[in-house]
């Protein structure tokens, strides 16, 4: 997520999607820097902190039957996968602002097995 982190300038799109691919989109940062809520909703919702880029009315979402939308409040909406559940984002019930979860990027990561992991850290002889 080093991407998110660079700069404080805006960027251009970035992709993302829920952990089971269903749900994909792109949107584009107003500004490289994440944002943390910590009210009781948020905590609820994600089961801790919503960690949060805002990106207004850029995001787009690729195949929207497969996005769930809860309106918490009268002008907030939580949006999240239907299949898997992942918490994708917040928004203004007048679609005026989206603050996307941050770990709903997708960036390459080097993927590893098991063996490969354990053996990274264990102790060199």
């Amino acid at each position: 997520m080093s991407e998110l982190t660079d700069s404080k300038s805006a960027a251009s799109a970035l992709s993302g999607h829920c952990l089971c691919g269903a749900v994909r989109f792109t949107a584009t940062p107003q500004h490289m820097e994440m944002g943390v809520c910590h009210c009781s909703m948020c905590r609820r919702w994600t089961g801790g902190t919503f960690m949060s880029v805002e990106c207004g009315q850029s995001v787009r979402v690729e195949n929207t039957e497969q996005l769930g939308v809860y309106s918490s409040s009268a002008w907030g909406q939580r949006c999240f996968c239907k299949q898997c559940g992942s918490t994708l984002f917040w928004r203004t019930a007048d679609g005026a602002m989206t603050m996307v979860a941050a770990q709903a990027f997708a960036n390459a990561t080097q993927k590893l097995t098991g063996a490969e992991v354990m053996a990274a850290f264990a102790p060199k002889n």
